[in-house]
């Protein structure tokens, strides 16, 4: 059976399509599970409310970069909640820093129930992602 070039260039693609889908695979090499994949960038301007939220976050002594923080609820237990910062720093220690004082003060003065653990998504002052945790309980 003779190959054409419109075979072959099919066939040069699996290899492509297979690294591909390994890269947006869910699973990591040790057997984790990262979270699922969301958007890598947003807007650096945020709805009235998540900047009304990151206010009073502030006002209770959060982080003063914070400029906006929201939540919403996803198909199960455990809420997303986005923040922006206007500190460019992708540094781990800050971020488990900011992770712990908003997720405390939306528990604490908020109300959000966190019981079912939490997902958080960071986005810097040019609307990049920063962090992205899964600190939900393996089911």
């Amino acid at each position: 059976m003779r190959r054409t070039a419109r075979h072959r260039s099919g066939l040069a693609a699996v290899p492509a399509l297979t690294a591909c889908v390994a890269t947006l695979s869910a699973c990591t090499a040790d057997g984790g599970h990262r979270p699922a994949a969301g958007p890598t960038a947003t807007s650096t301007a945020a709805p009235p409310q998540a900047t009304a939220l990151a206010e009073r976050y502030r006002q209770a002594g959060g982080d003063a970069d914070v400029y906006a923080i929201q939540w919403e609820t996803g198909s199960g237990a455990a809420p997303l909640i986005v923040v922006r910062t206007g500190n460019p720093d992708a540094g781990d220690a800050l971020f488990q820093k900011q992770a712990a004082s908003v997720t405390a003060y939306l528990a604490d003065r908020e109300g959000l129930s966190l019981r079912g653990g939490y997902l958080m998504d960071v986005f810097g002052p040019d609307g990049r992602l920063l962090h992205r945790r899964d600190a939900t309980s393996p089911s």
